[in-house]
């Protein structure tokens, strides 16, 4: 049980984005608040001019009309690349890395962790699946957190953030509702003692469902990716509504083997930021599917080098898509949507192609019924790992009613 946790300064690793928004809201609540980044002389920019010089402050100034009208990060913010002090001086670590450079920052802190005299709690915002490298079998940030320092797992805690949020409202300080997800005893300590101090910006709920939390924010931008291309493709106004509802069967179905359950995605953390990720500019994972179309030369590979250098941030979504195919292929297990999101971004072809395959992933759904039965809702609970819709062979055949 972790006891004396300090409260009044949080450590943040990894000051791009979304780091730096939360400097912003930390900082204005009085929090002593260090930024983490490797690289020395960003870190001296940051301290001498309390804005980011890599991310977010460009953005800022569109917003706002001018760098004059950028707000500046408190002076209580500071910046340095001495991870190990950050470590030492911190109960705090708030991860804002990609789920790619997360193995990394792991292997840099483990023995730190270890040596460390107290506590030590891992508050992750980060949205992205990978796969495990014993298993091969997805996994979370956070079991993958729970992996790499098992040999510690009396010395830390995990608490997972989940949207809607963006970056920019964060820092300007618009109002903004988060999920806490994980221990109940060490999510409260966040939410009445680390964030809950102007309601009016911030707000968050409570959600026992880390995995399922993490699922959801994680496979949202692979739906995004594909809503981004779709609003290219002259389909009228109505198939926006099937492609939200029906990714939302394979969210639940994904999640469920992951370990999470059904309700996280009828929560805020699901339902919430799947409606902003897939319907505004604001969202990186969006921006990426129609920059995506819009550059399509009929190679992938050329095609998002193209997209990544008009993005700043790096989308989640493909390199989400990668990793789920890998697992779906392995399972084989049928899901129209993101099937369709790897032939789009990873596959070559022509947009009449893309076109195509939208059309095929939302209307030739091979299930027919929109509800799951008593029977397949009993069987999901018992053996979610063997219950779900074959892609390929004898079982795919098999009717399993489920939405």
């Amino acid at each position: 049980m972790m006891t004396n946790l300090d409260t009044s300064r949080i450590a943040i690793i990894g000051p791009g984005r979304l780091g730096t928004s939360f400097a912003y809201k930390f900082g204005r609540d009085n929090k002593r608040v260090t930024l983490y980044y490797h690289d020395a002389d960003v870190c001296r920019a940051i301290n001498r001019e309390h804005l980011n010089p890599k991310h977010l402050t460009q953005d800022l100034a569109k917003r706002q009309g001018g760098m004059d009208n950028v707000p500046r990060l408190s002076s209580r913010v500071y910046a340095t690349n001495d991870l190990e002090r950050v470590v030492e001086d911190n109960d705090f670590l708030f991860l804002s890395v990609t789920m790619d450079r997360l193995p990394e920052l792991l292997n840099y802190l483990k023995p730190l962790i270890d040596k460390k005299a107290g506590d030590t709690c891992f508050i992750s915002p980060i949205k992205g699946i990978t796969s495990d490298e014993i298993t091969k079998e997805l996994i979370t940030p956070s079991q993958l957190i729970n992996n790499y320092l098992y040999n510690l797992k009396y010395k830390y805690q995990v608490v997972c953030i989940g949207g809607p949020f963006f970056d920019v409202d964060i820092a300007l300080g618009n109002p903004v509702c988060v999920t806490i997800a994980g221990g109940k005893r060490i999510s409260k300590i966040i939410r009445e003692d680390l964030m809950r101090f102007n309601r009016r910006e911030l707000y968050s709920y409570y959600n026992f469902d880390i995995v399922g939390v993490e699922a959801c924010g994680s496979l949202k931008n692979i739906v995004a990716n594909i809503k981004g291309v779709t609003d290219y493709l002259e389909l009228g106004d109505s198939l926006p509504g099937t492609l939200f509802a029906r990714s939302g069967v394979e969210i639940r179905s994904l999640s469920k083997l992951l370990g999470g359950s059904f309700q996280a995605f009828h929560s805020q953390a699901g339902v919430g930021d799947m409606y902003v990720t897939l319907s505004s500019e604001a969202s990186k994972n969006y921006r990426y599917g129609r920059l995506f179309y819009e550059l399509f030369t009929g190679n992938p590979i050329e095609t998002n080098i193209k997209v990544l250098e008009r993005i700043d941030g790096t989308p989640e979504g493909p390199h989400t898509i990668r990793n789920v195919h890998k697992y779906l292929e392995k399972k084989n297990m049928y899901s129209p949507l993101f099937h369709c999101a790897y032939k789009i971004f990873n596959e070559g072809g022509n947009k009449k192609e893309i076109k195509e395959q939208v059309i095929q992933a939302c209307q030739f759904d091979r299930r027919k019924s929109e509800y799951i039965g008593p029977v397949s809702r009993a069987l999901y609970r018992i053996i979610p790992n063997l219950w779900y819709r074959r892609h390929k062979g004898l079982l795919s055949k098999l009717v399993i009613p489920e939405t």
